[in-house]
């Protein structure tokens, strides 16, 4: 009853204005609503210019922003609840794990400032709603198992509770004639609880805009996986392959400040296209080599189609697309060097079509794909050496990553000469490791 009382005294207040107040106020919430988007546009333009040339990530931050406002708005229109009820916090949490904390806390901001425009008494909501919006993104770095978003929400209930009830002792609020407001507190931790829907809003923002959280490449990483148990049964070696690699791609990616958890996902399915021929492939042949009596051009042909066969199985198996393009870009515009080499050395005469024995591409175009193309390489290369001391492996990682740079295939990637050195230099500490020498155990000679 008081809802509904407190309803009709709005309305009957709405009427009473005149139409140029009307106006006014319209103008007035229109011009609030333009500043806070412009200031939106603003920081992007400077902060985060990259952003801009993916209308994706622009379109999950505005709807996110317009969203918690047009809820705050009905629920105030209406009388229906109250709006500490509403989890805020989901906001920074999904632009925390698509995008990054700085674009999080800024359209946390702007979402607050524009939900506030609706309550009679904000600045309680905007205090508690932005220190609660902080704790989620501080306790969140990066979601990628359950367990941290219960924890984040947890905090963030705690603080939220901490925070109103220290702006109630300022105000005098809990000894005041009115008493204590407990209904406000038990919205906040149900707010708390309704937080944890973040979790079950990452698959269907992973399906609108095309992202791919942290908690899906965890997921994808599983070698029970379907896919992955597949490799591992048909083409074991090209699956230890695929390990190495990802061990390699993940230490580089943390060196160099790349995204760790995704370079190795991706390294994990890069080859699955040689599920298609695995005897075709070295690593798979026990005596028996294939392309013995087969055209350098067919062998080639085989050797390139696994890319094709590799984006094929990704959409029958309906992995995301950067999975797929870690597929596309291993190995760049790249030649198929054995067979091209061969056949130039065994026909000097002869004119040869450089498009057969040349990868599809594209080349990389990301930090991750960079780092991918050179442990793939790196990581092959390393098997075919016939020793293995400190100077061949360093000679090796030299010769291939300088071979890679030199042919212009990270031209189109954001990744520096100084990155570039420092994952050679993984490269070299890695592979010794794994290729390290052991000792000879003495034989028992004598009594």
């Amino acid at each position: 009853t008081y809802c509904v009382l407190q309803s009709m005294e709005r309305f009957q207040k709405t009427r009473s204005l005149s139409n140029t107040e009307k106006l006014l106020r319209l103008a007035g919430q229109v011009t609030y609503i333009a500043i806070m988007m412009i200031l939106l546009l603003f920081y992007f333009e400077q902060f985060r210019s990259d952003y801009l040339t993916s209308p994706r990530y622009i379109l999950l931050v505005v709807s996110q922003c317009i969203l918690f406002p047009l809820v705050t708005y009905t629920l105030m229109s209406h009388s229906l609840m109250s709006v500490y009820v509403v989890p805020y916090c989901i906001l920074p949490i999904l632009i925390r794990v698509f995008m990054d904390s700085r674009t999080a806390f800024i359209a946390h901001i702007i979402s607050i400032l524009l939900c506030a425009v609706s309550l009679h008494h904000p600045y309680e909501f905007i205090v508690t709603q932005l220190v609660a919006g902080l704790v989620a993104i501080y306790s969140l770095r990066q979601l990628s198992q359950r367990s941290e978003l219960v924890r984040a929400a947890a905090l963030v209930t705690v603080v939220s509770l901490i925070t109103y009830f220290c702006i109630e002792l300022l105000h005098g609020s809990p000894y005041s004639s009115n008493g204590f407001d407990r209904w406000t507190y038990i919205y906040i931790l149900l707010a708390g609880v309704l937080s944890l829907l973040s979790y079950t809003l990452l698959m269907p923002i992973e399906r609108i805009f095309g992202f791919t959280s942290n908690v899906t490449l965890v997921e994808l990483s599983n070698i029970n996986n379907t896919i992955l148990r597949r490799l591992s049964e048909e083409a074991p070696e090209t699956f230890q392959h695929s390990m190495q690699v990802a061990n390699l791609a993940a230490e580089v990616a943390n060196r160099i400040g790349g995204k760790s958890q995704l370079v190795r996902t991706g390294a994990l399915y890069h080859d699955i296209g040689k599920l298609e021929n695995p005897v075709f492939f070295t690593e798979n042949q026990s005596g028996t080599n294939p392309h013995d009596n087969l055209p350098y051009e067919q062998s080639a042909q085989i050797i390139i189609q696994h890319v094709k066969n590799g984006l094929r199985l990704a959409d029958k198996y309906r992995l995301p697309s950067v999975i797929k393009e870690f597929i596309s870009t291993h190995h760049g515009r790249s030649l198929a060097k054995y067979f091209y080499v061969s056949c130039k050395n065994d026909y000097p005469d002869k004119e040869i079509d450089k498009r057969l024995f040349t990868y599809p591409g594209p080349n990389p175009t990301t930090l991750e794909q960079a780092i991918l193309m050179m442990a793939d390489s790196v990581e092959a290369a390393s098997r075919s050496l016939s020793e293995y001391t400190e100077e061949s492996l360093n000679s090796m990682v030299d010769r291939i990553v300088d071979d890679q740079v030199a042919s212009g295939y990270f031209a189109e990637c954001p990744i520096s000469f100084l990155e570039i050195a420092d994952a050679k230099e993984v490269f070299k500490t890695k592979l010794r490791t794994m290729y390290h020498t052991r000792i000879q155990y003495p034989e028992l000679t004598g009594k």
